[in-house]
């Protein structure tokens, strides 16, 4: 019997924690501790104790599928290259769309961008940053000069208050949780907001339950009884910050009165008070925030406020300070850095820079030049465009994205996507999405390729294979290289493993240029920026000064303004969306892993006890809940621990989705969609 530990990176939540793969007689069949990642030290959470579960699941794809007369019929590779390259060359640049993907290796991501702005010359492509953390990188990118995570995981233990808004860090990065812990431990006070009564809320000292949407009340809030008492650091300010005076005159306006903002919020006044003289008076103090911040139409104005009152404080550039931007998967930040955005190449180079335009041509050496130097649509936007403007795109690449769950507005979703003429999925699953395509190309899952993943706090980790895929599915690179050799670029994709591909990225990449494989394969493995091979790593950002061209954090004075939908008569409630500790995203994986599943089968909606009261429900029941965009069946889940007034769904379950019901409005800056606040009424479901 051949018997071995790989060791490899979770392929979950962007935490970065390392497991060992055991693999017997050649395939994957249990994890086991990896005690020497930093990160995590040998613990993981429910979905790393069984992320071997799925790998080898019976309905893996293992063959290209081709549609013939509404049917997926096997084919070869050969096929399903000659119809794809065919297909392809028959469009213009501009009628061709390419999704990258979160879960997949920086490598890969990077080749799909090389592959729609030089095999076809489009300037569209995007990925799933767009729906959870395209806010970040422009609300940070525009306050600091640099869209990332400032700090590093480990040093919030060193944190002396840790305030949570945003993020149910306990479910959703336990491992990041347990660095608050520590923090806890150590003397840290622990402030928490949040509509609902989480198991983060249950390790708060204090625990503010708000309205969704009203972020930036709560922050200005906070801003202006900090600078009534006296906490802010004017030293900072001063020397580090411009644009003070803007702020101030907004946020100490009578509308942000912690009696205002406790009528817009739903906050006590005292516990108002409370988490300013803790923030005030506790310092370094770190902020922790995820999707709860930026899936708003004002996404980037929270993001900015979360800024604001880290500038205010004086808190960044040192450990346990800090505006921590958790990722919610794997790649997402290394999907953002290979330039799987429709305004840059890798490392955040404008595509609209003539310089960086001209650096990644010449690197390039297309021989028919690569796309315009124009920005292209966000994903958000492909599928306003698909409905909207009929026969503008025409087909779409979609690698390891599911939009048919994971988009807001899923009936909307639908209709783009049969609006194509040809679609492309490629992906380890049959997903909702791969239904609706026209060639379905096998791949292989995180067990079965090398490569490297970038983690929340900027961490570039690697990837080590573990057993080979299932059938004749391959690994996206070499999916991504054989499709561009069959449509005459083989010199452009001459890749014969990952780590060449990487080493292409490091010449093209400031950012990741001092890293190598053999530098990555420590168990600490590197922060980006590591401009060269003796530099370290940089696991906290703006020690001295910002990323941006003067040095300088950018105050922005921003106003309040409600979500695009607030309650009425009609829908009277506030409806929000979030993750759970057992699964994960769209739930291909996790719910392919029987011991997750078996924990949680299915969705539900969350009401409040008086609520459900009122609207004579009571607990499991079936109801129906109802938006503007359409409705779903799902249990109720009748409880005290969410706020009157307020319903929350899991989003993982394609039985019961919750973006069937969210809304669409798009951030003006980001167009990243309002999944956490929208209208909805529950309705009794009458026997006929």
């Amino acid at each position: 019997m051949d018997f071995k530990y790989v060791q490899t990176t979770c392929p979950y939540c962007g935490t970065g924690c390392s497991f060992n793969l055991v693999v017997r007689d050649g395939k994957v069949v249990g994890t086991q501790p990896y005690d020497r990642s930093p990160v995590n030290e040998g613990k993981v959470c429910p979905k790393g104790t069984y992320a071997h579960e799925f790998v080898n699941s019976p309905d893996r794809l293992t063959k290209p599928l081709i549609k013939k007369d509404g049917k997926f019929v096997e084919a070869t590779w050969d096929e399903a290259y000659d119809l794809i390259a065919q297909k392809f060359k028959s469009y213009k640049p501009d009628e061709f769309a390419a999704l990258a993907s979160a879960r997949v290796s920086n490598e890969e991501n990077y080749l799909m961008m090389k592959f729609a702005r030089g095999v076809m010359k489009s300037r569209h492509i995007d990925h799933c940053a767009r729906l959870c953390h395209s806010s970040t990188v422009a609300g940070l990118a525009a306050s600091f000069g640099s869209g990332a995570m400032t700090n590093s995981i480990l040093d919030i233990a060193e944190s002396k208050c840790v305030f949570v808004i945003g993020s149910n860090t306990f479910e959703q990065h336990p491992l990041i949780g347990r660095k608050i812990v520590q923090a806890k431990k150590n003397g840290a006070k622990v402030i928490y907001a949040d509509p609902r009564y989480t198991p983060t809320a249950r390790q708060a000292d204090l625990y503010m339950p708000f309205v969704s949407g009203s972020d930036v009340a709560i922050l200005n809030g906070l801003m202006q009884e900090i600078i009534k008492n006296g906490w802010e650091d004017r030293e900072f300010i001063e020397k580090r910050t411009k644009d003070f005076e803007k702020l101030k005159e907004v946020v100490m306006k009578e509308t942000y009165s912690l009696e205002n903002v406790s009528k817009i919020s739903g906050i006590p006044v005292e516990s108002l008070k409370t988490a300013a003289e803790w923030l005030g008076t506790n310092k370094p103090g770190a902020i922790l925030y995820s999707m709860g911040i930026t899936q708003h139409t004002v996404g980037v104005d929270n993001v900015r406020s979360v800024a604001n009152i880290q500038m205010l404080l004086g808190n960044l550039g040192k450990p346990g300070a800090g505006v921590n931007a958790l990722r919610g998967q794997n790649n997402v930040q290394g999907a953002c850095d290979m330039g799987a955005l429709p305004n840059v190449f890798t490392g955040y180079q404008k595509v609209i820079d003539e310089a960086a335009h001209k650096k990644f041509a010449d690197a390039w050496g297309f021989p028919d030049g690569i796309c315009e130097p124009k920005l292209g649509y966000e994903v958000t936007t492909m599928m306003n465009v698909l409905t909207d403007n009929p026969g503008e795109l025409k087909c779409m690449y979609i690698m390891g994205e599911n939009p048919m769950i994971s988009d807001p507005d899923i009936n909307h979703v639908r209709e783009a996507l049969e609006s194509l003429d040809f679609l492309v999925v490629q992906d380890i699953f049959m997903t909702e999405t791969g239904e609706l395509a026209d060639v379905i190309l096998p791949a292989a899952c995180y067990a079965e390729r090398d490569g490297t993943q970038t983690s929340t706090e900027r961490r570039v980790q690697r990837w080590r294979k573990a057993q080979n895929p299932p059938g004749e599915a391959k690994q996206d690179w070499q999916i991504i290289c054989e499709l561009a050799a069959r449509m005459g670029y083989a010199e452009q994709f001459p890749f014969q493993s990952a780590e060449e591909i990487f080493e292409e990225i490091r010449r093209v990449t400031p950012s990741y240029a001092g890293m190598t494989y053999e530098r990555l394969d420590r168990p600490e493995a590197l922060h980006w920026p590591c401009p060269t091979v003796e530099h370290p790593g940089t696991p906290i950002l703006h020690r001295e000064k910002f990323s941006s061209p003067d040095g300088l954090g950018a105050f922005a004075p921003i106003e309040w303004k409600p979500p695009a939908e607030v309650p009425d008569e009609e829908y009277p409630f506030v409806f929000t969306t979030g993750r759970i500790l057992w699964h994960w995203h769209t739930g291909t994986m996790t719910r392919r892993s029987a011991t997750l599943d078996t924990e949680v089968p299915t969705g539900w909606i969350e009401i409040n006890t008086e609520d459900a009261k009122a609207l004579g429900i009571k607990n499991g029941e079936i109801v129906r809940a109802v938006t503007r965009r359409g409705s779903v069946e799902v249990p109720a889940k009748v409880t005290d621990d969410i706020m009157k007034g307020v319903m929350f769904m899991p989003f993982h379950f394609h039985e019961c989705a919750a973006n069937i019901l969210t809304n669409n409005a798009l951030d003006p800056v980001a167009k990243i969609p309002e999944f956490k606040a929208c209208a909805v009424r529950v309705e009794k479901i009458t026997e006929a």
